[in-house]
């Protein structure tokens, strides 16, 4: 009798956990921390879509970058040994680079214009992230990005003596400095911290949100209180993985992914003013103010940046002139 007994609850407990495991696994990674804003947003995503489809799709998140950098998280996902993950401009421009051109720096002056144009771009992006292996399931923000270092800038020309990071393997940021005439050390995200802790680099560029999340502001003391560019991010999946899913399951992975990207942007905007907040509070001194910047200067080299991307083809030509032409547009009709 109790070989029996035992034998039935063999069969049930094998029969309960066949009924509630989940057809379908979305191995999703991020760089994001955990606990931080937007990786508790991305959890609220996968509770949603696991109850919207009664536990047949749910996700395995991957934070903090344990599974590499953004490049290591894209070849993972060609190898079918992850499916997707929230990226940031840096990884959309090895998926996708045309996006990047929202990303420009010194090009949008607030968030209304950002939201327009984007709007305009959007159906163009979502098709180009398709052809080239991908699903774009939602628009996200990292907000706007500033240089942090362990010593004072008080001109635009002391940046040319800082130790100053570069995201290694970023064409927009490599074109970016090369038009300042800057030499910056290229690193992988990860090393950032232990950098900054040894002095292999002095200076990094990030948003303030990032700079808490991430904790490099421990090792800054200041802020340079000029926004360089607001940052771009997606949640993308490969076509692979979204082709595998019937098609009700496509539809919620695609609906609630551009409604968790809408609550990413909405929160990433309020806690990067909280985050400013909080940085001067840990007694962060904010350095070089923009009246103190030569603003054409700076918009010469944004264009010559621009011109090195849009002559290799990083940024195509139509899209970069179709992007100024919508800003423009926006601006003319605001001062009517």
């Amino acid at each position: 009798m109790n070989k029996l007994v035992a034998a039935l609850l063999c069969v049930l407990t094998l029969w309960s956990a066949s009924i509630s495991a989940a057809e379908y696994t979305l191995k999703f990674a991020t760089l994001a921390p955990q606990g931080s804003t937007w990786m508790n947003l991305l959890e609220d995503w996968g509770k949603t879509v696991k109850k919207r489809s009664h536990g047949r799709l749910e996700f395995k998140f991957y934070p903090g970058g344990v599974q590499g950098d953004e490049p290591d998280v894209l070849k993972k996902m060609r190898f079918g040994q992850l499916h997707g993950g929230a990226f940031t401009g840096y990884g959309i421009g090895q998926m996708y680079s045309p996006a990047r051109v929202l990303e420009l720096p010194f090009l949008f002056d607030n968030y209304a214009e950002i939201d327009q144009v984007r709007a305009q771009l959007m159906p163009e992006f979502e098709a180009g992230f398709k052809n080239n292996g991908y699903r774009l399931l939602g628009w996200m923000e990292v907000g706007f990005v500033y240089f942090f270092s362990q010593q004072p800038i008080n001109t635009f020309d002391d940046l040319k003596q800082r130790r100053i990071w570069l995201w290694q393997g970023d064409a927009l940021g490599e074109a970016m400095f090369r038009a300042s005439d800057l030499a910056p050390v290229p690193l992988s995200i990860v090393d950032v911290f232990t950098s900054l802790s040894t002095g292999l680099i002095d200076t990094v560029y990030c948003t303030p949100l990032a700079s808490i999340a991430l904790q490099w502001f421990t090792k800054t003391q200041y802020v340079v209180d000029l926004p360089l560019t607001n940052g771009i991010g997606g949640l993308i999946v490969s076509n692979r993985f979204f082709d595998s899913l019937p098609p009700d399951l496509q539809t919620l992975l695609a609906e609630t992914g551009r409604e968790t990207g809408e609550k990413l942007i909405t929160a990433t905007r309020i806690d990067n003013a909280k985050s400013l907040d909080v940085l001067k509070q840990e007694g962060l001194k904010f350095v070089l103010q923009p009246e103190q910047v030569d603003h054409q200067e700076l918009l010469r080299m944004r264009d010559a940046a621009a011109a090195e991307l849009t002559a290799s083809g990083y940024i195509p030509k139509d899209l970069y002139a179709r992007t100024w032409d919508a800003l423009k547009t926006l601006r003319a009709g605001q001062t009517r």
